[in-house]
C-alpha cells in the first residue's frame, strides 16, 4: 500500500486559506440543522394539536404553524365552542404560543340565554334570584311584590340581559306573582313555558283547592309543575271500622300513624277478604305506637269469624260478631285476640243474638231522615217526647236550613235510654253526605247515601264513635261521586263563560223598551247565572250589552251600557262578587242578526259574557273609548232626514 501526500510545495493552496473554508462549512450545516428542527417542531405541534382538536369533536378547526406559534382557525359553531378550541390546543402546546384567527358562525344570531326567576318567600320576606330581559319589566315585578309583602323585605339578586322577551314571559312572570300571593310559604321557579311551584299549605283540603285553583288559572301553553304538601290531619278520635257481610269485606273508616303502619294494615285487609281499593288516612294523634299490631290481630280476628264488624276508637275496640258466628267460634276468637292485645287495648265483643232467640219481640222503634238531591230534608219517625223533637228539628233546620226540612215525626212514650242522643248524632252523620238517607234502630245505626268527600266514611266513623262510644254498632254504605267534589269539579275560564252564555242562550235577559229595567220574567236566568258565577269568581269577565239598529247610535251606546251594568248589579243583588266583571257597551256596532227584520233585530238586544285577559281588557278599554267617541254634525239645509219609523212594541 503506498500512501501520496500532499503537495506541499509553493503551487498548493495555503493553510490559511482553509480556515473560512471550514467556518463557512460549518455554518452551512448549522443552518440546515436549524431549519430541520424548526420543521420537525411545527410538524410535531400542529400533528398534536389536531390531532387534540380531532379527538374532542372539534374537527372544524384548522391548524398552522409558523416556528412555535400555533394559529387557529376556521369558523367555530359557537362561542363556546371557539373558546373550547382554544383550551384544547393549550393542552398540548403552551396557551401564550396559540394564536386565535377563529371566526364565530353567525355571531349576530347567538342563541339568546333562558331567562328565569326563582322567588322564594318566607314569612314577611321574599328573595329573587334569576336572570330576566332589560326593561322596565324588572321594576314592575319588585313593585307587584312589595304590594304582597308590605313593610317586608325584598332581596333582589336578579341580573338583566338585553335580548328579546321570549313568547309567554310576561304571562309566566304574572300567573307566577299571582300564586305567589296564596303562598306563603313557597318556592315559585318561572321560566317561559313553565312555572315550578313547591309550597307548604295548612291542611290537606287547602292543599287540594291551591292545586285545583292553581290548574284553572294557569295561561294556556304553560307547563305547571305542582309540589304542594299539607301536614298530616290531627284524628280524633283515632278511628278504624273494618266489617265482612253479605257485601263482602272493606272498612268504613281507617286511619294509620305512618307509611309502614298503612301498609300492614292493609295487607291485612286483604288477608281478610278485602277487595276493593282502599284508602288509609295517615294522620297524627294515635293512641299507642302499637296501633298497627292491634288493628292487624282485630284484622285476623274478622277474617276467623267470617261476618262482623270491629271499631277501634283510640285505644278502646269493639267487636261484633255476626248472628251466623257460632258460640264457640266466637269464645275461642275473642279469647286469642283479648289474650294477645297490647296492654293499652280495651275490648268490648258482642255476639248478634240469633233471630230465634228474638221472634216474637214486639216492634222496635225507629226514625229515619231522608237528605234528598235538591237539599231537602225529609224526617220521620218516633220521638220520645216534645222536649226531643224540638231538639233534633232545631239541629235539621240549623244544619239544611230552616225552609228545607220537612217533619213527619210522632211522639211515643218509653223510648230507649239515650235516643234522642243516637238521633242527632244519625242528623249530623247525614250532614256530611251530598243525598241520603239514615236509619236509627235501637240495635243499629245504618246509614248510607252519595257524598262528594273522599273522606267522608272516615269521617261519619269518627262521629258517631265519638257521640256514641266505640260499642256503637253502626252500618255504612257511603259512595264518594266525584262529580259532587267541589274541588275536581270547578270549571275552567273558558268553561264559565262558556256555560253563562248557554244560560243565555236558553233564555235571555230581556229588558223594557228602551230601558235598562230588567224584565221579571229573567229572574230565573239571573238566579242560574248567580249560582254558576259562585264558583268562577276569579275570572275577570267582561258583561257586554248590544242593541239593535234602532234609535241614534250614541244613544244606542249609552242604552247597551246601561244594560250590561243593570246585569252586574243584579248579581250583586244575588250575593254574586262582582269585582272581576266589567260592564261594557257596545250599542248596535256588533250585530249577529239581521237589523232589516224583527227576528234579527231580537237577536242582536242581547247581553253577552267574555272572558276578559290581559291583553282583552287592553283592547276592550281601547274600543269602549273608541265606541264612545261618536261625531256630531249639526245639521244644515243640505242635511238628509230620515223617515219616520212606525211605533213598535219594543226595540233596542
Amino acid at each position: 500500500m503506498r500512501f501520496i501526500l500532499p503537495d506541499l510545495s509553493s503551487n498548493a493552496i495555503p493553510l490559511k486559506a482553509l480556515a473560512p473554508l471550514a467556518f463557512l462549512v460549518a455554518g452551512g450545516f448549522s443552518l440546515l440543522a436549524a431549519i430541520w428542527a424548526a420543521s420537525v417542531m411545527e410538524s410535531r405541534s400542529s400533528e398534536g394539536v389536531a390531532a387534540a382538536l380531532a379527538a374532542e369533536g372539534e374537527d372544524w378547526a384548522g391548524v398552522t404553524t409558523d416556528g412555535l406559534q400555533v394559529t387557529l382557525t376556521g369558523t367555530a359553531p359557537s362561542e363556546a365552542e371557539r373558546f373550547r378550541a382554544l383550551t384544547i390546543a393549550g393542552t398540548i402546546v403552551d396557551s401564550d404560543r396559540v394564536i386565535d384567527a377563529m371566526d364565530v358562525a353567525d355571531a349576530a344570531a347567538l342563541k339568546a340565554p333562558d331567562f328565569t326567576i326563582e322567588i322564594l318567600r318566607n314569612g314577611d320576606g321574599i328573595s329573587l334570584i334569576g336572570l330576566v330581559p332589560a326593561g322596565p319589566g324588572h321594576d314592575a315585578l319588585i313593585e307587584d311584590l312589595q304590594g304582597l309583602v308590605g313593610e317586608g323585605q325584598i332581596t333582589d339578586m336578579l341580573e338583566t340581559a338585553n335580548h328579546p322577551v321570549p313568547a309567554g314571559w310576561e304571562d309566566a312572570v304574572d300567573f307566577g306573582v299571582k300564586a305567589l300571593g296564596s303562598l306563603p310559604r313557597s318556592k315559585i321557579s318561572i321560566l317561559a313555558d313553565r312555572i315550578a311551584v313547591t309550597a307548604i299549605s295548612d291542611s290537606a283540603a287547602e292543599k287540594a283547592k291551591l292545586e285545583s285553583d292553581l290548574t284553572r288559572k294557569a295561561p294556556k301553553g304553560l307547563r305547571l309543575a305542582l309540589d304542594i304538601s299539607a301536614p298530616r290531619p290531627v284524628i280524633t278520635p283515632f278511628t278504624l271500622r273494618f266489617l265482612i257481610d253479605a257485601s263482602g269485606a272493606r272498612f268504613d273508616a281507617c286511619s294509620a300513624d305512618s307509611e309502614a303502619a298503612r301498609d300492614r294494615i292493609l295487607a291485612a285487609a286483604t288477608e281478610a277478604g278485602a277487595t276493593r281499593k282502599n284508602a288509609c288516612t295517615i294522620g297524627l294523634g294515635v293512641p299507642t305506637p302499637a296501633w298497627a299490631d292491634a288493628v292487624t290481630m282485630a284484622l285476623g280476628a274478622m277474617k276467623d269469624l267470617g261476618a262482623g264488624s270491629v271499631t277501634f276508637s283510640d285505644a278502646d275496640i269493639s267487636l261484633i260478631a255476626a248472628d251466623s258466628v257460632s258460640q264457640d267460634d266466637f269464645d275461642r276468637v275473642v279469647g286469642e285476640l283479648e289474650s294477645n292485645l297490647p296492654e293499652v287495648f280495651s275490648l268490648h265483643a258482642v255476639l248478634t243474638p240469633k233471630q230465634a232467640e228474638v221472634a216474637g219481640a214486639p216492634v222496635v222503634p225507629e226514625f229515619t231522615a231522608t237528605l234528598n238531591a235538591d237539599g231537602r230534608v225529609d224526617l220521620r219517625g218516633r220521638l220520645g217526647d216534645e222536649r226531643s223533637r224540638d231538639a233534633v228539628e232545631s239541629l235539621a233546620r240549623a244544619r239544611f236550613g230552616t225552609t228545607s226540612v220537612h217533619t213527619a215525626t210522632r211522639l211515643a212514650p218509653d223510648m230507649p235510654s239515650g235516643w234522642p242522643v243516637r238521633v242527632m248524632a244519625a242528623i249530623e252523620a247525614l250532614g256530611e253526605l251530598s243525598s241520603g238517607h239514615v236509619q236509627v234502630r235501637p240495635e243499629v245505626i245504618r246509614i248510607d247515601g252519595v257524598t262528594g268527600s273522599s273522606g267522608a266514611s272516615d269521617a261519619v266513623a269518627r262521629l258517631l264513635s265519638g257521640k256514641l262510644g266505640e260499642s256503637a254498632n253502626y252500618e255504612l254504605s257511603i259512595r264518594y261521586d266525584e262529580k259532587l267534589d267541589p274541588l275536581l269539579g270547578l270549571p275552567t275560564d273558558e268553561e264559565c263563560v262558556a256555560e253563562i252564555n248557554a244560560i243565555l242562550a236558553a233564555h235571555k235577559i230581556n229588558f223594557e223598551p228602551g230601558s235598562a229595567q230588567i224584565t221579571p220574567d229573567a229572574k230565573g236566568t239571573l238566579d242560574k247565572i248567580a249560582e254558576r258565577m259562585k264558583q268562577c269568581s276569579d275570572f275577570p269577565m267582561e258583561v257586554g250589552g248590544h242593541t239593535d239598529s234602532q234609535g241614534r247610535e250614541e244613544m244606542n251606546l249609552q242604552l247597551s251600557g246601561d244594560r250590561a251594568q243593570a246585569v252586574v248589579t243584579a248579581l250583586m243583588d244575588r250575593r254574586v262578587l262582582t269585582g272581576h266583571l266589567t260592564a261594557v257597551g257596545y250599542g248596535e256596532t256588533v250585530p249577529i242578526g239581521d237589523n232589516g227584520t224583527e227576528a234579527g233585530r231580537e237577536t242582536n238586544r242581547r247581553i253577552e259574557f267574555r272572558l276578559l285577559r290581559a291583553e282583552t281588557a287592553a283592547t276592550t278599554t281601547e274600543e269602549g273609548a273608541a265606541e264612545a267617541s261618536v261625531a256630531i254634525q249639526t245639521p244644515d239645509d243640505k242635511t238628509l232626514h230620515p223617515k219616520l219609523r212606525p211605533a213598535r212594541a219594543g226595540g233596542n
